[in-house]
């Protein structure tokens, strides 16, 4: 059985990693942990936990989507690329690759991207899915590594988030003003009905 540790990372589109960076490391305080790119591209990965990352894309011509309700479908420009899924050993990958291609899903091989290995496939959906395995004594979130060929000055301040960018909060949320709405799920886990 595979033994899965958790969402190895998002992937996601930008065309401006700057604000990205400003907005996921700076304001969020999601450490910046590895960035890989070259003039033109770049790939970057934001520790969301100690298995958890969301990374993005840089892409020039790429706008942001139009905001919308949670949940609301939509047609049109997309905000998505694809998800990771973490496995716990090299052999996992492999086993998961042999599970897929069994069941008649096309898998690519096993990439080799530096600090994981990777397979990618297509759920029945068609959402791009891709399983990732760390490789052994590479650990970006224990020794950020930033590989990009030509990183921008924001960049280069580091993966630690940077204070004094965002303004501070002039007034925090009392708590006797602390109000949780019900929302969708809400009535089947608390019998709350959302308004």
């Amino acid at each position: 059985m595979v033994s899965f540790n958790g969402v190895n990372h998002l992937a996601m589109a930008t065309g401006d990693m700057d604000k990205t960076i400003r907005f996921w490391r700076d304001l969020l305080g999601m450490r910046l942990v590895a960035g890989l790119g070259q003039p033109g591209y770049r790939h970057y990965f934001f520790e969301i936990s100690e298995t958890d990352l969301i990374a993005f894309f840089e892409w020039a011509g790429v706008k942001p989507v139009a905001k919308k309700e949670h949940g609301r479908p939509v047609r049109g420009p997309f905000i998505f690329d694809h998800v990771s899924f973490g496995v716990e050993t090299e052999d996992d990958l492999w086993s998961l690759k042999d599970k897929l291609e069994a069941a008649g899903f096309p898998v690519s091989d096993v990439i080799d991207h530096g600090f994981i290995h990777s397979i990618y496939a297509h759920d029945p959906n068609g959402i791009p899915i891709e399983f990732s395995h760390n490789v052994a004594r590479v650990n970006i979130r224990k020794e950020p590594q930033m590989r990009d060929g030509a990183p921008s000055g924001i960049t280069l301040e580091g993966p630690q988030p940077q204070s004094g960018i965002w303004p501070g909060v002039a007034t925090s949320t009392p708590a006797s003003k602390r109000i949780v709405y019900p929302g969708a799920g809400s009535e089947l886990f608390h019998g709350k009905k959302s308004v």
